[in-house]
């Protein structure tokens, strides 16, 4: 989805990542093995995931001004859905073209 992202021309650049949660650490190895995604790994001077209200598998989706504009659970909403994948690129799209 980044190099689909990437090619729409956005007037905002979409960067995805994802942030682990503490106590989640041991699939690390697994979720970056051969991966491009950059992985960031929550630690208890940050500790975000309780500070954003993150729910595992959200996707949240920040608007220029780093705001919370979305959050698209992939848990609930699986990208192997055709449907799904197309609803989340088209959040990501809407929030990066929002003036």
């Amino acid at each position: 989805m980044q190099t689909e992202l990437a090619a729409a021309g956005t007037p905002v650049e979409i960067r995805i990542l994802g942030v682990n949660g503490i106590g989640l650490e041991s699939g690390n190895p697994t979720m970056v093995a051969g991966k491009t995604l950059p992985w960031l790994q929550d630690v208890e001077s940050q500790d975000v995931w309780p500070d954003w209200k993150v729910v595992y598998r959200d996707v949240i989706v920040l608007d220029a001004g780093n705001r919370v504009a979305g959050i698209y659970n992939l848990t609930d909403h699986s990208l192997s859905v055709p449907a799904n994948y197309t609803t989340l690129k088209n959040l990501l799209l809407e929030v990066a073209s929002a003036p």
